[in-house]
C-alpha cells in the first residue's frame, strides 16, 4: 500500500504512544522460560571476582552479550529518546539497534532521529532496520540496503518480519511476494551482515532454516511474552481480537529450535521477546543464544528513571547472570551453554 511520509510518521508516533501508555503485552502466553530451572552446583570453584562477560558481536567487543533492541525513529519525539539510548549503549559498551528506517526512505525530515545513534555511539555495534514488506516490494534491493546501511554507518542490517502486525494494521501490507528472493539477492551482493528478526510472534526452526539458506548471518527469534504488535494495532484501531492478540511462539521454544541449526549454519542467535529481568537473560543464554535483546522494558525504564536508571537496570541484570553462572559452576559464557538448565515437570 502506497502511503505518504506523513502517514508513516504519524503511525510511528501512535506506536510509541501505545507502547509507553497502554498495556499491549501478551495476556495468556509468556516467554516460556518458566518451564526451566537452573541446577545448583554446590562445589563451584569459580572465582566470582574474575568473571568476565565480554564477548564479540559483529566484529566488535562488547561488555555484555546484550542488545538494546530496535525501537523507534522517524518522528520528532524519537530524537531525544534515541540519543539517550545510544549514550547508554556507548557507556555500557553494548550493541544497539535503530527502529525501522522506512520513514527515512520516504522523506528525510526526521533523518536526524536515526543519525543520532552513530553520533552518540561511535564505538559499539549498530544495527539498521527495515521491514520485510519494503524488502519484498523493492525493485532495487541492493541499492536500498546500501542506503540504509550508509545512513547510520550500520554494522548490520536487520530485516524485521511482522506479518501478524501488518494483518491487523489498517494501513498494513499483506503481500510479501518475492521476499526470500530479495533477501537472497541482498545477502549475496553486500558485505554487511543481514539479520532476520521477528517482532514478537517468533521465528521457528523451519523459517530460520529458509532464512539461513538465503544467506542471513543472524536470527533474532523475538518470540512471544513481551509486546504483542497485533495488540498495538488493535489498540490503535479499537478492535480487539483475543485469539490473535496472543498469537506467537514462546521465546524459549524458538531458541531451542533455532539453536539446532548451528550444527550446519554459522550465525548469531539472538534471543528477544519478553526479556524482562536478569533471570530471563540468563535462561536465554543457557538455552543457547549468543546475544540477548530487550526493547520496551528499556524504553519504559528510560522514560521513568532516566539514563542512569537504565544503566543500573542492565548492569543489575548481568550481575544476576554472573551470580547464576557462579552457582552453576560456570566460569565463562561457553560453559554456561552446556546444559545447565533443567526442564520442570
Amino acid at each position: 500500500m502506497k502511503e505518504t511520509p506523513e502517514i508513516t510518521s504519524e503511525r510511528k508516533k501512535d506506536h510509541l504512544d501505545v507502547c509507553l501508555n497502554e498495556d499491549a503485552e501478551f495476556q495468556n502466553k509468556n516467554n516460556g522460560f518458566e518451564k526451566y530451572h537452573f541446577e545448583h552446583y554446590a562445589i563451584t570453584e569459580v572465582d566470582y571476582s574474575k568473571m568476565d562477560l565480554t564477548t564479540a558481536f559483529l566484529d566488535k567487543e562488547i561488555s555484555f552479550p546484550f542488545l538494546i533492541s530496535c525501537m523507534t525513529g522517524g518522528v520528532k519525539e524519537s530524537i531525544t529518546i534515541n540519543e539517550k539510548l545510544a549514550e547508554i549503549a556507548e557507556e555500557l559498551k553494548i550493541a544497539i539497534g535503530v527502529g525501522s528506517q522506512r520513514q527515512a526512505l520516504e522523506d528525510d525530515s526526521y533523518i536526524d532521529s536515526y543519525k543520532a545513534f552513530r553520533k552518540m555511539a561511535p564505538n559499539v555495534p549498530l544495527l539498521g532496520n527495515i521491514g520485510a514488506g519494503e524488502v519484498a516490494c523493492s525493485s532495487d534491493i541492493v541499492g536500498m540496503g546500501n542506503r540504509l546501511i550508509d545512513m547510520i554507518e550500520a554494522d548490520a542490517l536487520v530485516i524485521h518480519f511482522n506479518p501478524l502486525q501488518e494483518l491487523f494494521q489498517k494501513e498494513g501490507d499483506t503481500d510479501f511476494t518475492g521476499l526470500l528472493n530479495n533477501i537472497e539477492k541482498l545477502c549475496g551482493r553486500i558485505e554487511t551482515p543481514i539479520i532476520a528478526k521477528e517482532v514478537g510472534s517468533g521465528i521457528g526452526k523451519a523459517a530460520a532454516k529458509k532464512l539461513l539458506e538465503a544467506g542471513v548471518k543472524g536470527i533474532d527469534v523475538a518470540g512471544s511474552g513481551g509486546t504483542s504488535w497485533a495488540a498495538v494495532e488493535m489498540i490503535r484501531n479499537k478492535n480487539r481480537n483475543e485469539y490473535f492478540w496472543d498469537w506467537g511462539i514462546p521465546t524459549a521454544e524458538c531458541i531451542i529450535g533455532v539453536k539446532k541449526l548451528k550444527k550446519k549454519y554459522k550465525f548469531d542467535l539472538i534471543a528477544s521477546g519478553g526479556i524482562k529481568n536478569g533471570i530471563d537473560v540468563a535462561k536465554s543464554l543457557a538455552l543457547g543464544s549468543d546475544i540477548v535483546a530487550s526493547a520496551n522494558v528499556i524504553l519504559k525504564h528510560l522514560v521513568i528513571n532516566s539514563e542512569e536508571g537504565v544503566i543500573d537496570l542492565i548492569e543489575n541484570w548481568f550481575e544476576d547472570v554472573k551470580r547464576i553462572m557462579f552457582l552453576t559452576g560456570c566460569a565463562n559464557l561457553n560453559e554456561f551453554k552446556t546444559n545447565k538448565l533443567k526442564r520442570g515437570d
